[in-house]
């Protein structure tokens, strides 16, 4: 049986604005069905990191918040601290760079509670039994809440080929421990012959040791590195590289393996949004937002997360690529923009993986609502 995907588009007239479709979308989400009186609700997202704009504006997430407590959930914006070394490695400085970035009670109507803890080592254990994990740790707020609404920002991820909702929550729920368990088998490389020694990278990388000067140029220590990868997109020279193998989709099935760990404690309690705005050739967790590879879109809901991520990775694929963008190649409708980026990568992986193990079905219906 087909997933149902509900989708609004970004058209509006004086009598129908955006908020008015918005409320439209969350009728179709049925978050009556998932928000009993009183539940702590869990908004998860990305607050963007200091120096991006392409996350979920405040705005939108107001809707979502209002409409939690008409039900009378009591809702909460969350996400969990960074691997890398940024504006989100702690929860002080993550809740300092969300109130910077418009998430302030003020705005949105809800508190910020940073989901594992203040230093990223607040977690439950969960128990799945898959081909990755026997059991893997998840961010103590989020297990402890009562329901959960993944709002999604979708765009390219320079490790997964997407970012959608299965890295919103696989990634963006796990602990420090849980994302480094996820990255492990991720190792870059210099390309000696393109760097230019700025060491920006450097700069950026969260280990001590791991990327190190060699003759004006730098070198990655792989026994030193974790693996998470966020030295490739500072590297104004593209001297860093990912050594692509027949294990590269290993990230995408951990992935999916801690969201069916948070959703499966959740009892059927849980909804999805993503907005397709902004569609960024890389995560929200760069300090910059980059031209989008397509225009915008629309915003979509659903409870299936494999099927609203299928159904968002097509409709951008569908449109007339951004030749101004980080695209290379790609740009004419039903071409695979993803691919137009990061080449090497099959972002599909998590899905099939996603559908194999029961989190959802790569066959949806699109149900567009006016």
């Amino acid at each position: 049986m087909k997933s149902r995907v509900f989708f609004i588009d970004l058209t509006t007239t004086p009598q129908q604005n955006i908020f008015k479709k918005i409320d439209k979308l969350l009728l179709k989400a049925e978050l009556n069905d998932i928000i009993d009186d009183g539940d702590l609700v869990a908004i998860k997202l990305h607050f963007g990191e200091k120096g991006n704009t392409s996350y979920v504006k405040p705005i939108y997430l107001r809707k979502i918040v209002d409409k939690v407590r008409e039900l009378k959930g009591k809702p909460f914006l969350t996400d969990t601290n960074t691997l890398y070394v940024g504006s989100r490695k702690e929860s002080v400085s993550h809740i300092e760079t969300a109130i910077g970035n418009g998430f302030d009670y003020a705005v949105v109507n809800a508190p910020i509670i940073i989901a594992d803890g203040i230093r990223g080592k607040s977690y439950e254990m969960v128990r799945i039994d898959k081909k990755w994990y026997k059991e893997v740790d998840i961010a103590s707020e989020i297990y402890n809440a009562d329901s959960l609404i993944a709002v999604t920002h979708f765009k390219c991820h320079e490790l997964c080929g997407i970012g959608g909702v299965i890295k919103n929550i696989g990634m963006g729920c796990a602990t420090l421990k849980g994302k480094l368990n996820q990255h492990s088998s991720v190792k870059p490389f210099v390309r000696m012959d393109k760097c230019s020694g700025c060491m920006r990278c450097i700069q950026w990388c969260p280990v001590q040791g791991a990327i190190v000067r060699v003759e004006k140029k730098v070198k990655i220590i792989s026994e030193v590195c974790i693996g998470c990868g966020e030295c490739i997109l500072p590297c104004r020279d593209g001297a860093i590289k990912i050594e692509w193998n027949a294990d590269t989709g290993s990230i995408q099935e951990k992935m999916v393996e801690h969201v069916h760990a948070v959703l499966q404690g959740k009892k059927g309690k849980f909804a999805f949004i993503t907005f397709l705005t902004q569609i960024s050739p890389a995560c929200d967790c760069y300090p910059a937002s980059d031209i989008p590879i397509v225009g915008d879109i629309g915003i979509l809901a659903s409870k299936d997360p494999v099927a609203i991520d299928q159904a968002s990775a097509d409709l951008i694929n569908n449109q007339t690529g951004n030749r101004n963008s980080k695209l290379s190649g790609n740009f004419e409708p039903g071409e695979d923009k993803f691919k137009g980026v990061y080449p090497e990568i099959d972002w599909t992986v998590q899905l099939s993986y996603g559908e194999e193990i029961g989190l959802g079905s790569r066959e949806y219906e699109l149900i567009g609502l006016v």
